[in-house]
């Protein structure tokens, strides 16, 4: 099925192209955000959101972000907040088997700003070879109809006419640092291992003992950042990784020495995460089991510094 035209906020549309973006993805894991812009730096950043119109963060509502060019109406940029709480297995494997990827970019159907609100739940796949995003677990519910291929390895989902989700197929690939760019060989086996351990960390209960001070799950973060100091080869998406991780060591309250300085480039992002307790979750009828609504939320989008991220977030951790 050839779709022309998209329903994406409300009666928000827009119509299909055959021209996809061609700007690789960033998984920037310290903020669970996926980026799909050029821009390199806040300042560039800034401009890019004055010249363009669409969807985007405004104090603090942090919705997904499409950038579109106010002259020709094209996509030209996009950011996507990966939900923090996998569904459960159960859930899952109700994903229906996803249609095949049809590249293809957006040209609004007029300029007017919308809120694209973001995701709520996380579908891991086998390996986490793909990180399927989706609007609610009512999703699951019926067939998609369509996978729109707006970037490399970057999918919206697409059912009755209207986004539910989107998709990043091959993750760890796209595993980067602030603004950087992702590091353009294939990723090493033990990173896709160390990756799907902190995915882990992040998306399952093992945060909440990290949070309690609970010492197995103590003992867990410990080993995963030895790890991930340990491993040599493929340094740029390891790096991205443990810039999360030794954070979370410092702010559990956890003053075990590292086994050497390090190195990642922590604080030169603006856009700190903000970790709120979990949501209380509710039943899910069709399923039988329970929705969760999300995990902690990352503050993404801002160009301005927030300096009290880190009191809030060392607060629920109870420091």
């Amino acid at each position: 099925m050839r779709l022309t035209r998209l329903t994406i906020d409300g009666d928000w549309t827009a119509t299909v192209t055959d021209e996809p973006l061609e700007i690789a993805p960033g998984f920037v894991f310290r903020d669970f955000r996926v980026r799909v812009a050029a821009y390199a730096d806040v300042e560039e950043r800034q401009r890019f959101q004055l010249t363009t119109f669409g969807s985007q963060d405004w104090l603090w509502d942090t919705p997904d972000e499409f950038r579109f060019d106010p002259v020709s109406r094209h996509l030209v940029g996009a950011e996507f907040r990966v939900p923090a709480e996998a569904a459960d297995a159960e859930d899952t494997a109700r994903l229906p088997d996803l249609p095949p990827v049809h590249p293809g970019g957006l040209r609004a159907d007029e300029v007017r700003d919308f809120r694209l609100e973001v995701t709520s739940d996380l579908c891991r796949g086998p390996g986490d070879g793909v990180l399927t995003c989706l609007r609610d677990l009512d999703v699951l519910d019926e067939p998609l109809e369509a996978r729109i291929g707006i970037a490399p390895d970057v999918a919206l989902l697409v059912q009755h006419g209207a986004v539910v989700g989107w998709s990043l197929t091959d993750p760890v690939r796209y595993l980067t640092s602030s603004f950087a760019a992702p590091d353009p060989t294939g990723p090493a086996p033990a990173t896709r291992l160390l990756f799907s351990r902190c995915l882990d960390l992040v998306t399952t209960s093992l945060f909440d003992g990290v949070r309690d001070r609970n010492p197995q799950a103590l003992t867990v973060l410990r080993e995963l950042e030895r790890a991930l100091r340990g491993q040599r080869e493929d340094r740029h998406r390891v790096e991205a990784l443990l810039a999360f991780v030794a954070e979370l060591v410092e702010d559990s309250g956890d003053t075990a020495p590292p086994s050497r300085p390090l190195r990642a480039a922590r604080g030169r992002h603006p856009d700190r995460f903000l970790r709120g307790g979990r949501r209380p979750r509710r039943s899910h009828p069709r399923s039988g089991g329970v929705k969760r609504t999300s995990g902690w939320t990352p503050r993404a989008g801002s160009a301005d510094v927030d300096v009290d991220a880190l009191t809030r977030l060392r607060g629920r951790l109870g420091r």
